[in-house]
């Protein structure tokens, strides 16, 4: 059993909205969209301490009782954190207690992401531990051996999100998502793979990214839609 806070993953996938901009307001136009998950992005949010981000997620506790995922993502995974690697799997760390899940990149140092995910473990936060290739999408095996390298790190989700240029490097993602036998959030970006965000759940993602109205991500299709074609299949 997989869950993130109280929304168990086991029974449907989750609807994830990032939030990268006017936390409180965006947390309750997310939580009346359709959104289950928050996904509090916090290389965008130019948080400078803990007490800071600590004040932000009060105001989206105020407005909504989703459950959170902190991230605070590497540049060389798409991030746009600007401060020293300590710093940022420090603030990881010190806001754990505040949050549901953490996401940590599986190209983060090895030690400094056990001690991100030893501090999960104790606090009992959900673990994704995630992979980007903006570059284009590797074969099924190598993929499906790098979802198993996430879960090994100590993920209780695995995520890999690559850049699909063609249908069949779709397929290839819905291929691996459907080998796998551990929970994993798969993700086929750009146009061509859109469509992957309705469909990978059906085959086996937990997780599926969804845009307020601007998309953070290449092929992110809006909450609200999300919500209408996933009502249809689950």
């Amino acid at each position: 059993m997989v869950k993130i806070g109280t929304f168990d993953l086991d029974m449907r996938p989750a609807i994830v909205s990032v939030i990268d901009d006017d936390p409180a307001e965006n947390a309750k136009a997310a939580n009346w969209l359709g959104a289950n998950v928050l996904e509090l992005r916090l290389d965008l949010l130019n948080f400078s301490d803990l007490e800071e981000a600590k004040k932000t997620i009060d105001r989206i506790k105020a407005n909504t009782s989703l459950p959170c995922i902190a991230t605070n993502r590497l540049q060389s995974d798409g991030g746009k954190w600007e401060g020293s690697e300590d710093d940022r799997i420090k603030l990881l760390i010190d806001i754990m207690p505040y949050v549901e899940a953490v996401d940590i990149e599986l190209s983060a140092d090895e030690d400094q992401r056990n001690m991100v995910i030893a501090a999960a473990k104790a606090a009992g936060v959900t673990v994704i531990v995630s992979a980007h290739d903006f570059d284009g999408t590797p074969s099924v095996e190598i993929m499906k051996k790098i979802l198993d390298s996430a879960h090994e790190a100590g993920g209780d989700i695995a995520k890999l999100a690559v850049m699909a240029k063609s249908k069949q490097d779709v397929l290839d993602v819905l291929q691996a998502t459907a080998d796998m036998e551990k929970p994993v959030c798969t993700i086929a970006m750009g146009e061509i793979g859109k469509h992957s965000r309705i469909v990978a759940p059906c085959y086996g993602s937990r997780l599926t990214y969804g845009a307020i109205a601007q998309a953070v991500a290449p092929g992110q299709i809006k909450i609200h839609e999300l919500k209408s074609a996933l009502e249809i299949l689950f």
